[in-house]
């Protein structure tokens, strides 16, 4: 097939980002990528007898945040070109298209979640704005907002900001929060009543300890997931349910073999357990009175359960890299993908066939210290000897068996793809992902993804030379970081994607909220440890680039900021180090428009090939 029309096959992918189940289990509302020029949220039955329902459409991104007590409403926001100053809005299921402001627009704070009251009347959310000096703060404060005389009142003032987003229970009588006051790698889980008062802590391990929590469906049990229990490190998560009137808290998951990521809970109380090994998903689901545990059946790609239908089927999210997400019902027997029914129907939208696709394979190496790294590789036919590493970003966060359409389409052009998995990774257990911070950003983790172009090269799967790097966000600083610490028979080309130049820079001008996550990953603030922050800092190196360079950046992005490319060639410039430059005026943290994706994809590729040549 021409590459040309495999790759506006690829940019009209169907794509779900992300879904909820309404709190009846009749509805599954969810964020659908690439139907329009934009993200737009759609509403499917959850028993399948109609095709998905457009909830929003217009030119900007709009996301799904809650639903609303009755199942008949959702909560979106929707910012500017990605700025992610976020307005957000209601949409009634029986008015689809029309969307009723509840936010100003354009502010200039962020907002963090939004739970609608059952009454309707009333708003809460978390930002970093005091209303009553109609100035920003660097803190987030819980507010709530009466909609019929717009009164915004503090409900809840912490010390520092946070992103994590408060939960409202269903009753509409208490809400979860979390803050982070004591220490920026931890986490404590606050409750306090929805006029404000009785605000208590209620939930804390330590204060180094991370902890999540969320309502079960009665508004007394919170399920809790934390990294420890009794202020002790571990290796493992542990799971339990916390019954906030009584004080009492039993664990039900304890076990340090298990590696769980995350867990959930489903509309009708039950528990989705999302265990992930070595980058793949292995869910189950608990009954918390009884705790008996059950797992969900084990197909190719993942699959990742939302809850049940109200007729007992099992509503998921299913994907793979050669399989688009979407939203599919399945039961427990189910064997195959081909058990599953499509909610979605993505393959009725293109004409592109899940055999064009390059599959992943797993791909392992031994870095600098023999810790061993795993990566999804993509293999290019014919192998022409060159290849580019990708790098998720976070670095909080894992590659899987996932469609990429970037990669798909440099597949296509000859490269074979390595998607690395670093240290500081989750889905490879909680002493994988910690181990980042051993030596904070720009350590060992560096190691790994030279390594993995080592390995490429051991494996004939490059020459030397051969080997370029691309990434967004944390994927783009390690972009940058290769550039500058390794010779070009390694590192010959690099592409960083939004990524941060001067750490200092990026601390100082990113969003608040944001701010305790590098404290925590490089070890302190700028001010603690200056000596780290700048012998992290890729720009002071680029006096040492020897290979190809082309920078990428979002004129809107909020959280690493235009001010980093802006700095960075600066000092390109005074040490006459030849750069391309790509950026885009309408795109904020990462280039997700369809539009301007078929500009980068095609750019990357003829930049990856100039740079990296016929290979051998």
């Amino acid at each position: 097939m021409n590459t040309n029309m495999l790759l506006q096959q690829l940019l009209a992918l169907p794509t779900v980002l992300d879904a909820m189940l309404s709190p009846d289990g009749r509805w599954v509302a969810f964020v659908w990528y690439r139907i329009h020029p934009n993200r737009d949220v759609f509403v499917a039955p959850t028993d399948g007898s109609t095709a998905p329902i457009t909830l929003t459409h217009t030119p900007e991104a709009t996301e799904l945040v809650s639903w609303t007590a009755d199942s008949r409403s959702v909560i979106v926001s929707e910012d500017h070109s990605g700025d992610e100053r976020n307005r957000l809005f209601r949409v009634d299921l029986d008015r689809p298209g029309v969307m009723q402001a509840l936010t100003e627009d354009r502010p200039s704070y962020f907002i963090r979640g939004g739970d609608l009251h059952p009454s309707s009347h009333t708003l809460f959310y978390g930002m970093n704005y005091d209303v009553a000096t109609d100035q920003t703060i660097e803190a987030t404060w819980l507010y709530r907002h009466d909609l019929r005389t717009g009164e915004r009142i503090p409900i809840v003032r912490p010390l520092r900001s946070t992103w994590h987003s408060p939960e409202l229970n269903r009753a509409g009588t208490r809400l979860l929060y979390t803050r982070q006051d004591r220490h920026p790698a931890g986490t404590q889980i606050y409750l306090v009543a929805q006029d404000g008062s009785a605000d208590r802590e209620i939930l804390n391990f330590g204060d180094e300890v991370k902890i999540e929590a969320h309502w079960l469906p009665d508004g007394e049990q919170i399920l809790v997931i934390a990294d420890a229990h009794d202020g002790q490190a571990q290796n493992h998560k542990s799971l339990g349910i916390y019954h906030w009137p009584s004080g009492a808290l039993r664990w039900l998951i304890d076990d340090p073999a298990r590696q769980i990521e995350t867990a959930s809970v489903t509309p009708g109380g039950l528990i989705i357990v999302d265990e992930v090994r070595d980058g793949r998903h292995l869910a189950s689901w608990l009954d918390p009175a009884s705790g008996a545990e059950t797992a969900f059946p084990r197909l190719p790609g993942n699959l990742l359960p939302l809850g049940r239908a109200p007729d007992g089927a099992w509503i998921a999210f299913y994907y793979a890299a050669t399989w688009p997400a979407e939203l599919v019902r399945f039961t427990l027997e189910a064997r195959s993908p081909a058990d599953l029914v499509s909610l979605t129907r993505v393959w009725e939208r293109t004409s592109l066939m899940s055999q064009q696709l390059a599959s992943v394979e797993d791909f392992r190496w031994t870095s600098v210290d023999g810790l061993e790294i795993q990566g999804w590789l993509y293999r290019a036919q014919p192998n022409l000897g060159r290849a580019v590493i990708y790098v998720h970003g976070g670095p909080t966060g894992h590659s899987e068996d996932r469609l990429n359409p970037k990669l798909q389409y440099l597949v296509t052009q000859g490269f074979n793809v390595l998607d690395v998995n670093y240290r500081g990774s989750t889905g490879f257990g909680l002493r994988f992902r910690e181990a980042i911070k051993e030596d904070g950003w720009g350590g060992r983790e560096q190691a790994d993804i030279a390594t993995g172009a080592e390995a490429l090269i051991q494996a004939g799967l490059a020459a030397p030379g051969c080997v370029g790097v691309t990434g967004t966000s944390y994927g783009g600083y390690s972009a940058w970081c290769q550039i500058t610490r390794y010779p070009p028979e390694i590192i010959a080309a690099a592409a960083p994607i939004c990524g941060m130049t001067d750490l200092v820079i990026d601390y100082y001008t990113t969003r608040p909220d944001l701010r305790p996550y590098s404290e925590e990953m490089i070890g302190g603030t700028p001010d603690q440890i200056p000596e780290r922050y700048r012998e992290r800092s890729p720009i002071y190196f680029v006096q040492d680039i020897r290979g190809h360079l082309l920078i990428v950046q979002g004129a809107q992005d909020p959280n690493v900021t235009p001010e980093n490319v802006r700095q960075v060639m600066t000092h390109l410039d005074n040490h006459n180090i030849p750069y391309e430059l790509l950026v885009f005026d309408d795109e904020g943290h990462g280039i997700t428009k369809p539009v301007n994706q078929e500009q980068l994809f095609t750019r990357l590729a003829r930049f990856f090939d100039a740079a990296l040549g016929a290979g051998h």
